[in-house]
């Protein structure tokens, strides 16, 4: 039988320069069967997004380096669909005003409570999912007024499947 409430696996970039809070949220987010990146620095954030592809990021606000706010418009850039949540300790209006305009989905203080935070990777993810898939069938739909043949459209639905991440 097949079921539509099956889980989907998550892949999760963690960006935070806490040890500590990394690792827990890894091990718990690897019990619950989701892909987990853990990096300790925006660098190290922008350098994985180059070698893999995430659905979701969570990102420190403060960190040594490249910032919070820097690291998601660097991450964006590389992976235009991918959904940041911002997390800080250092709560203003300003940092939050400021990760808006990077486009977090969502802003949450520390310490984050696990099952909220957990809500709002699904949440991010299912939006990510809406708008990556939305952008794919209007590119098929673009190849498709074009009138490309059957081998044609099958190498460009190959080539838009890497780009998407849908290996």
């Amino acid at each position: 039988m097949n079921d539509q409430s099956t889980i989907r696996v998550i892949r999760v970039l963690l960006v935070d320069d806490e040890a500590t809070l990394l690792e827990y949220l890894s091990k718990r987010l690897l019990r619950q069967g989701h892909t987990v990146k853990a990096t300790f620095s925006g660098e190290e954030a922008i350098e994985a997004a180059k070698q893999e592809h995430f659905d979701v990021a969570v990102v420190d606000l403060k960190m040594p380096g490249i910032d919070g706010v820097e690291t998601q418009a660097r991450l964006r850039e590389i992976q235009p669909f991918l959904q940041c949540i911002v997390l800080t300790g250092h709560g203003s209006i300003e940092s939050a005003l400021e990760s808006g305009h990077e486009e977090a989905f969502q802003y949450l203080l520390k310490p984050v409570d696990y099952e909220n935070l957990v809500a709002v990777i699904k949440e991010a993810y299912e939006k990510k999912m809406k708008l990556q898939e939305a952008k794919f069938q209007e590119q098929l739909e673009e190849l498709h007024h074009h009138g490309m043949g059957a081998r044609g459209m099958k190498n460009a639905i190959a080539e838009l499947r890497k780009i998407y991440g849908f290996e």
